[in-house]
């Protein structure tokens, strides 16, 4: 589903990523973890289209995605990868449901057919009650599940999420980490998480960790999904 080769990474005169491979399968949750610094959050970004190595290639399924740019990334990034992290990012003014299918209106999909998916998802994630409802009325752990539904409403490739359950209190936190084992289950899709949270990144099928800006080792997690 995804792979990187030779990856490395300067801000000024720091290298934050030295020649990093990553290689992840088809339905695969992998997490990503290490020190502060380590160079997390950037392989991550790099991964997920956000940013962009100075050398390497990051392919995924059969697109060399280093290689699109403007429009066409844009366009990749919107239908075939998902993004949750720490901080919700919901617009305030919209309801859940606007803000869960605003990726597909983005492509350009009929409104009835993404309100309808959003019922699916919000049913499937435990929210489907509070779907009329501003993030403002909805609880943190509620939020959450909103955003990891915006995630998902164009049936993305690969979901990337950085520190998901890093505002989460413990209950909601247990919840959200179940939730992406229960989604891998049901959608088949692939998963690679940045965490600090020890017992999410062991239940992975594989945990990097990382260490000034390599690959240290690669641990088996128990892959409970």
């Amino acid at each position: 589903m995804l792979t990187a080769k030779g990856i490395h990474k300067h801000y000024g005169d720091l290298h934050v990523l030295k020649g990093i491979d990553v290689n992840i399968d088809q339905g695969e949750v992998v997490s990503i973890v290490g020190a502060s610094g380590a160079g997390k959050s950037t392989l991550l970004h790099i991964l997920g289209t956000l940013d962009q190595a100075e050398r390497g290639e990051v392919w995924i399924a059969d697109t060399q995605v280093t290689k699109l740019k403007g429009d066409k990334m844009a366009d990749f990034r919107n239908k075939e990868i998902g993004f949750i992290f720490q901080f919700h990012n919901l617009l305030p003014e919209f309801t859940a449901e606007e803000n869960i299918i605003i990726p597909g209106l983005i492509a350009n999909r009929k409104p009835a057919d993404l309100k309808k998916r959003a019922g699916q998802l919000a049913e499937l994630l435990g929210f489907a009650s509070r779907l009329e409802h501003k993030p403002s009325e909805l609880s943190g752990g509620e939020q959450q599940r909103v955003a990891v539904a915006r995630a998902l409403i164009n049936d993305p490739k690969i979901i990337f999420a950085d520190e998901p359950s890093g505002n989460l209190d413990s209950k909601s936190a247990e919840a959200l980490h179940k939730l992406f084992f229960d989604l891998r289950k049901e959608f088949g899709q692939s998963f690679v998480i940045v965490t600090h949270n020890q017992e999410l990144a062991k239940m992975a099928d594989r945990m990097l960790v990382m260490q000034d800006g390599k690959i240290f080792r690669i641990e088996r997690g128990s892959g409970i999904g």
